[in-house]
């Protein structure tokens, strides 16, 4: 047991606080290589002192418990070493997505009462210091460190983690390093002594799909339960070099990358943004045993023309069905992390299988909830408990779900019993699995039955000739709903005609399953969320719109 918490998470921490933490993972693993970006490499002690050193500097800036730190930046080392010294103060950390709009970005900033922001000037083609200077000018003139902008009206300090000149209105980090030696090493300790297990620790803003994000607002405890847990799950070990495209900014990052590799004392591998091409080089050249991406990040990087000539030989912890598998010689079935269900309130995984389960049950379920968490199925339209079997709305309660909804009461996001209703839709077994069938604001209703989006777009992800495929229901008069894919062709193969897809899918599930209509658009014509995830609400107007251009039939219907 660790913590006090009753939840089975390791053997090293007194408590689980970042403090206690990074003091541990530091002294366990000094000398070794914790983090490996494009440009510099960090050891274990190098990542304790350079947080360290933040969090001083923070102190003398006024930071302490509660204080709301942001950082608008790439997965970089400054990322993680801000994380850390904001834990080191008992702050709140706000990570600030790199794709968020301008109008998302002040949300999330004005929402969260963000009272420092450190921010990367440019990334890609954003150039985020001129766009929030342009767009506060208060933020542009006078003193970094009395800011006065009631756009923005918590914010007070501004910090660049580089700049190329000085500019009126921001610091550069290495000034603001400067005032660490303003704070002593044990007044530091002191401050760190105080941060518990139950603090406010980190607010994620969810990448939802309508109306404004939610801030999730999460304890010490919760990132590092399933940060320790992932490590042994995955069964990583100080050899281990963790090649990661997971954003920072969202909670997978932080408990299946970040966290789990250094507890193993691993090297974790870094690029502030996602390339295939230089990808595919630093797995090779830094030797990567481990890798961590979405699917279609797997895809990009197997289908780049220079993939072939890599030699991807020292992976060996990869899903056999990644494009890379083959590959890197992967053709062993027995490991994987399909069984599983998790979300940003329980900060990723609430319930599981072991990576080594049998596939078939990895596949078919999602495991059992963890140790510490409860789960119940209810009716979604009475909150009526539903027995073994029967399907409903997964709802979840234990040592990692949020706090609550920032700046939301408690009963807003709890029922009388303290559960969270998830709006995802699954059953249980007699056995305690769980089985997850899919957002049930997105299942389709055609003709009586249900269809899961999830399930279509799944069996598509063998198909090779779509890049992207999204499964919508479109209303219709007489079965409620049609299934529609909205579907991408890959630019370097055939183009696949509508009648093909249609039939490859009748192949693999049920007829009712089968879409009545498939639609092609161009990569740039889907909206996206932040976590690159298509806009499901749009993109079926979308899809409704098309098919009256064309006055499809389907059903018996004309849409017109």
């Amino acid at each position: 047991m660790a913590g006090g918490s009753g939840v089975e998470v390791g053997e090293h921490l007194p408590r689980l606080t970042l403090p206690c933490f990074l003091a541990d993972v530091a002294a366990r693993h000094r000398a070794r290589e914790a983090i490996v970006s494009e440009t510099e490499r960090l050891s274990y002690a190098a990542l304790e002192a350079g947080a360290r050193r933040l969090a001083r500097a923070l102190i003398a800036a006024g930071a302490g418990k509660g204080t709301r730190v942001a950082a608008l930046c790439g997965s970089r080392p400054e990322w993680i070493q801000l994380y850390f010294a904001t834990g080191l103060v008992g702050g709140v950390f706000v990570p600030v997505s790199t794709f968020a709009s301008a109008d998302e970005r002040d949300y999330v900033l004005r929402h969260s009462d963000a009272q420092l922001l450190f921010l990367q000037p440019r990334l890609l083609q954003h150039r985020y210091l001129d766009e929030l200077q342009a767009r506060h000018p208060e933020l542009a003139r006078g003193d970094a460190a009395q800011h006065a902008c009631p756009a923005l009206p918590q914010l007070r300090r501004v910090v660049a983690l580089e700049l190329d000149a000085p500019r009126p209105g921001v610091q550069s980090l290495a000034g603001f390093l400067e005032l660490e030696k303003q704070v002593p090493e044990a007044l530091l300790d002191a401050v760190a002594s105080e941060v518990a297990e139950s603090d406010d620790a980190i607010v994620i803003y969810t990448s939802g799909t309508t109306a404004r994000p939610k801030a999730v607002l999460h304890l010490q405890r919760a990132a590092l339960i399933n940060g320790l847990r992932f490590r042994r799950w995955m069964g990583l070990e100080p050899s281990d070099r963790v090649w990661t495209a997971q954003p920072f900014f969202w909670t997978a990052g932080i408990t299946m990358s970040l966290l789990p590799s250094l507890d193993a004392g691993a090297a974790l591998l870094l690029q502030e943004s996602f390339d295939p091409e230089r990808a595919l080089a630093m797995i090779e050249r830094e030797r990567a045993t481990t890798l961590h991406a979405w699917a279609h990040q797997h895809k990009a990087m197997g289908q780049h023309p220079s993939a072939a000539t890599r030699d991807l030989r020292s992976v060996f912890r990869l899903d056999p069905s990644s494009p890379l598998a083959a590959l890197a010689g992967v053709v062993d079935e027995g490991w994987g992390l399909q069984g599983s269900y998790g979300l940003s309130e329980t900060f990723t995984i609430f319930a599981t299988l072991p990576s080594d389960a049998p596939k078939q049950l990895r596949v078919e379920t999602n495991g059992r909830p963890l140790p510490g968490n409860a789960l119940r199925i209810v009716d979604p339209a009475t909150g009526r408990a539903l027995p073994a079997g029967e399907p409903g709305e997964i709802c979840v309660k234990g040592a990692t779900l949020m706090r609550g909804y920032y700046k939301q009461p408690p009963e807003s996001c709890f029922d009388a019993d303290g559960f969270f209703r998830t709006g995802d839709g699954g059953s249980v077994d007699a056995e305690g699995v769980l089985r997850w069938t899919g957002r049930l604001s997105n299942l389709i209703k055609t003709g009586g039955a249900n269809v899961s989006p999830v399930e279509i777009e799944e069996r598509l992800r063998e198909y090779a000739p779509l890049r992207a495929a999204i499964v919508v229901g479109v209303p219709h008069p007489d079965l409620d709903e049609v299934v529609v894919l909205c579907a991408v062709r890959r630019a370097d193969l055939a183009p696949v005609s509508e009648d093909e897809v249609r039939a490859w899918l009748r192949e693999r599930i049920a007829a009712y399953k089968v879409p009545r209509a498939v639609l092609f658009f161009a990569e740039n014509e889907l909206s996206f969320t932040a976590n690159q995830k298509i806009q499901v609400a749009p993109l079926r107007e979308r899809a409704l719109a098309m098919l009256k251009q064309e006055r499809r039939e389907i059903g018996g219907h004309v849409y017109a």
